[in-house]
């Protein structure tokens, strides 16, 4: 049975402050507690001394590469999850990355959805969970956004069925925030569906 985290520790290693910076907003804003590092050299002691579950690593990096930067986290530390991502994809780098028992490699840029998904595919490897009131509001937001696209209706749309702001609904579908009963009562109403479909199989 996966352990419940309440927050998954993420550190992104890239010399490139603006992708830090991207990936940072990106992932905290899907709940993730993340750090960044521009300095390859840092991230080997960072990895010892913090709590993460999951390392980022840029490839091309000055002053050392990515598969070296690898090699030293696998020795202070051979459990936590790795992901590679890089705009200068190679075989050679592939293989090697792969012998260090990294769990993905990514070529930049990438997609959002994609990138979810190999996350995912992280956290179950490893037998982590977001908290269960996370996961709620998750399957809520996406049940919410399948229903509404199904039926063709806009946000702007449904904010006018609903009586709630573009604001909250887009909110509620991104799993930013949490809907009342009341809320979800309404949304419910606007979708011509049952109020406990939008929990799916939760």
């Amino acid at each position: 049975m996966p352990r419940l985290t309440s927050q998954v520790g993420i550190l992104i290693v890239d010399d490139d402050k603006e992708i830090c910076d991207y990936m940072e907003t990106f992932l905290t804003r899907d709940g993730f507690a993340v750090k960044t590092l521009t300095s390859p050299l840092d991230a080997v002691e960072e990895v010892r001394t913090g709590k993460y579950h999951l390392v980022i690593l840029d490839l091309m990096m000055p002053k050392t590469d990515g598969i070296e930067v690898l090699r030293q986290i696998r020795k202070v530390d051979t459990d936590i999850a790795i992901i590679i991502f890089t705009g200068y994809p190679s075989l050679e780098t592939a293989v090697a990355s792969m012998k260090l028992d990294v769990v993905d490699y990514i070529k930049k840029p990438f997609n959002h959805d994609e990138f979810r998904e190999v996350i995912n595919r992280v956290m179950k490897r490893k037998g982590l969970a977001r908290s269960p009131e996370e996961e709620l509001h998750k399957v809520i937001g996406s049940t919410i956004r399948a229903l509404r696209k199904e039926r063709s209706l806009t946000l702007k749309q449904m904010a006018r069925r609903t009586s709630l702001s573009v604001s909250l609904l887009s909110q509620i579908e991104r799993a930013e925030s949490s809907a009342s009963i009341s809320s979800l009562y309404k949304i419910a109403l606007a979708l011509d569906t049952r109020i406990t479909r939008l929990f799916g199989d939760f």
